[in-house]
């Protein structure tokens, strides 16, 4: 009697273990692929995105080769990406437009892997080499798909990394102007519009190498000025035809006028 009684308990218990099972842990254990795919949309489709990823994610060896595989794979993709795991969808999207080059959601999935780049990029003033990456991507992406209902967002994120990198480059040359290393910002600053023309900083780099020989002439030994301060003339001229109306012109102005002091000396 005890020992039946024990079973009856046991039956009980178990019975009231798996009943209190909440409907996703059902779902986690279920072995019906098309039950499991349904509630993954349907916590997709109620915002819960990190519940629908891994429930998408246990699908993708139970649905490989199916009609299902690249909608079970865009869709872990897009969970983990609502979710804010960007480094994780970025990784199925590069997999995914690689494994599905002409699924229906190929263009999207490459888009939104150009979103986890940009969103993963770092401040002007960290490591540039993800801005690279992403300028890269999205520029692939422009060529490939010309038309793209996309291409306003793209443009922005263009004109928002090519920023990054001339602020960098701008920063990075007038350091040597605050350190008081006047020659060599000079240099610096002219190698920025080098490798950068259209450099979105122009106006204040070309100020700086005005200020920068301003500075070095003027801290030179008297033998040396009259010299320095005709390279400060040139400079001074070629920032004027660029920016007459800068808002730099009276400093310019200043520079010049005791530039010629020397000059006629």
């Amino acid at each position: 009697m005890k020992l039946t009684r024990l079973f009856s308990l046991a039956f009980v218990a178990g019975t009231l273990f798996f009943s209190c099972k909440s409907p996703y842990e059902a779902l986690l254990r279920s072995p019906d692929v098309q039950t499991v795919y349904d509630g993954a949309m349907d916590y997709y489709n109620q915002g819960k995105y990190l519940k629908a990823a891994t429930l998408f994610e246990n699908l993708l060896l139970a649905v490989s080769g199916s009609d299902k595989d690249d909608t079970v794979q865009f869709y872990h993709g897009l969970s983990n990406f609502k979710y804010g795991d960007l480094t994780t969808a970025e990784t199925i999207f590069e997999k995914f437009i690689s494994t599905f080059p002409r699924s229906s959601f190929t263009e999207e999935a490459k888009f939104l892997r150009i979103e986890c780049l940009y969103q993963s990029t770092y401040r002007h003033e960290l490591d540039q080499m993800p801005t690279f990456k992403a300028m890269a991507a999205i520029n692939e992406y422009l060529y490939e798909h010309p038309n793209t209902t996309n291409i306003k967002r793209c443009r922005d994120m263009l004109v928002d990394l090519q920023e990054r990198l001339d602020r960098k480059s701008f920063e990075a040359a007038k350091l040597y102007y605050t350190i008081e290393d006047y020659r060599a910002a000079s240099y610096a600053l002219k190698n920025a519009l080098k490798e950068n023309a259209d450099n979105l900083y122009r106006e204040d780099i070309m100020y700086y190498i005005v200020a920068a020989n301003y500075m070095y002439a003027s801290n030179s030994i008297a033998a040396k000025q009259r010299e320095r301060f005709l390279t400060l003339i040139d400079e001074y001229y070629n920032f004027i035809s660029e920016f007459p109306d800068s808002r730099y012109r009276k400093e310019v102005d200043s520079m010049f006028a005791k530039a010629q002091q020397y000059s006629n000396k």
